[in-house]
């Protein structure tokens, strides 16, 4: 049963899947009133604790507080609502790279009672107008430095009716900037209730119609108050970096949502290459780190040349399974472990993690307190353990879809079904496997990508690599390794045997790359994911 709501326009409520095809919901020990506006918590509420003159956000060379930050959202909510008349659950589209303004202008139209649809620089017209028109997005807040997609979006859209540009670079040299200096720094936030939609979540599809994801505001509690709480044990000296863009929930999370909570500060950068990773760690002391294996692979290369990178007590590694050359490297090097896990678009964040006390290579740990798993067959059976399936979840957050048939596809059985394929062990710990799409099968065999690729990363000749199954007549797939090498290795035939004959005595030799491709660069998601599909398609 859904709590009250404060949204005048139910485009959200009326949209959410019908409650039998939702995933069953656990809330023991998430106890919300029944009204609850995510941005006031993270901010007013934070001031009213005593936060005030901590350092909240850093970025493009300035430092802001918790004060500062909760005086500036107030400033640009009154615009939002006043000036252009955004009303409780109005779908609100925010484009941006990284940077405090683009938070800014979240917690702003949350306290609007707005429902925030965050996007990424990178999407051009044609993909902004899907989420548009699926979210029915009547007005877009945009960095002025990214306005052309946007304005090509608007000016055929019958939804965006309105663009506002703000200023991404702290200069507060924009339309929405400028109108928000002349307002009050109190704003009456409204009352949103704790079942009401504060934030529709794209997943990053590769083909096909985009699915929004949807997230109340008792949600984005949860996700600090459960794994950021439990697991990553924030701290108010914590301070926040990483890759992953705000657009997408694992990075709202992990650099707002989460340091934000807990009185911690949050480093932002609009290019969060390693090298500028490497940079901001070092300059402000950063403690955790968001990021995929890829960019801690350079980190590790960085501090054999010096890099001093001892502040970080909490490497997080997500998106992209985490190869245990990578995980036994970072170990022998810091002492401290790597923290791998699995999260979901549609989970919001991290449901299954090691820990700091519980931790092993190759391995994603055990669920998040309130989060429970299991690997079943296609019928929706548990699968023995030691026996590979799809993994199932649940907990407090759950898949909503918007106005979307695959509701039923995700959701069984009360079970969200996230697309993996894991093995789940005898003493309860839970090992990717593969995407369910990435398991090869050769000649009858059951060939993981991961596990041949964290074969081939063990060799000093590998810088990176990425499997797929590749079409053969005679064993229906075989296994195709597209390799980065390190500096000075040669791409020739003697290096390909070299490092066959390397995952041969590495892994069951029938699981070896029969085929092996030299790449300069793979393809990859802003997030630093491989985009397997990518390499796929060449076949």
């Amino acid at each position: 049963m859904l709590g009250p709501t404060a949204h005048i326009d139910s485009f959200a409520r009326d949209n959410l899947p019908p409650a039998r095809d939702w995933p069953e919901i656990r809330l023991e020990g998430f106890d919300y009133p029944d009204h609850l506006n995510a941005a006031v918590e993270l901010t007013d509420r934070m001031v009213t604790k005593g936060f005030g003159d901590h350092t909240a956000l850093i970025g493009n060379g300035r430092i802001r507080t918790y004060k500062e930050l909760t005086d500036w959202s107030n400033r640009i909510a009154h615009v939002l609502v006043e000036d252009h008349g955004v009303k409780p659950g109005n779908r609100v589209l925010i484009r941006s790279a990284n940077n405090p303004a683009m938070v800014a202008c979240w917690l702003a139209a949350t306290k609007a009672g707005a429902v925030v649809v965050n996007t990424m620089p990178m999407l051009r017209a044609g993909e902004l107008t899907k989420i548009v028109d699926k979210a029915e997005v009547s007005l877009a807040l945009c960095d002025t430095r990214l306005m052309d997609e946007i304005v090509a979006c608007a000016k055929g859209s019958r939804f965006l009716k309105k663009v506002i540009g703000f200023d991404g670079t702290a200069n507060h040299d924009a339309e929405l900037d400028r109108a928000a200096l002349a307002k009050p720094v109190r704003f009456e936030a409204v009352k949103t209730g704790r079942d009401d939609v504060a934030l529709l979540g794209f997943t990053s599809g590769t083909t096909g119609e985009p699915k929004a994801t949807m997230h109340f505001h008792r949600d984005l509690m949860i996700i600090a108050d459960g794994y950021a709480k439990e697991v990553l044990q924030v701290v108010p000296e914590d301070v926040f970096v990483g890759s992953p863009p705000l657009a997408f929930t694992f990075g709202l999370g992990g650099l707002a949502v989460f340091p934000l909570r807990f009185g911690a500060a949050a480093a932002l950068l609009e290019q969060a290459t390693p090298p500028n990773l490497i940079s901001i760690i070092q300059e402000h002391k950063a403690t955790v780190c968001f990021t995929a294996p890829t960019a801690y692979r350079v980190m590790l290369k960085a501090m054999e040349e010096g890099a001093d990178l001892s502040s970080l007590r909490a490497a997080v590694s997500a998106g992209e399974t985490l190869p245990a050359p990578v995980y036994d490297e970072w170990m022998a090097k810091t002492g401290k472990p790597m923290l791998d896990g699995i999260g979901a678009t549609e989970m919001l964040h991290i449901f299954i993690t090691n820990r700091f006390d519980d931790h092993r290579p190759a391995s994603t740990g055990k669920p998040v307190t309130g989060y429970e798993a299991r690997v079943v067959d296609e019928t929706g059976v548990e699968c023995p353990r030691g026996t590979p399936g799809r993994l199932a979840v649940k907990g407090p957050t759950g898949c909503r879809y918007l106005a979307d048939d695959r509701q039923r596809a995700y959701v069984r059985d009360g079970w969200n079904i996230t697309g993996d394929t894991f093995v789940q062990t005898e003493d309860g710990y839970f090992h990717f496997a593969a995407r369910n799409d990435d398991m090869i099968v050769s000649s009858g065999y059951n060939i993981a990508g991961p596990e041949v690729e964290a074969a081939l990363l063990a060799h000093d000749d590998v810088l990176e690599c990425a499997v797929v199954g590749a079409p053969d007549a005679t064993r229906g797939q075989i296994v195709e390794a597209h390799v980065v090498l390190a500096d000075g290795v040669k791409p020739d035939d003697a290096t390909a045997l070299r490092l066959q004959e390397h995952v041969k005595r590495t892994i069951a030799p029938y699981k070896y790359p029969r085929r092996i491709v030299f790449t300069g660069a793979l393809p990859k998601t802003a997030t630093g994911k491989i985009q397997r599909f990518r390499l796929r398609e060449k076949h």
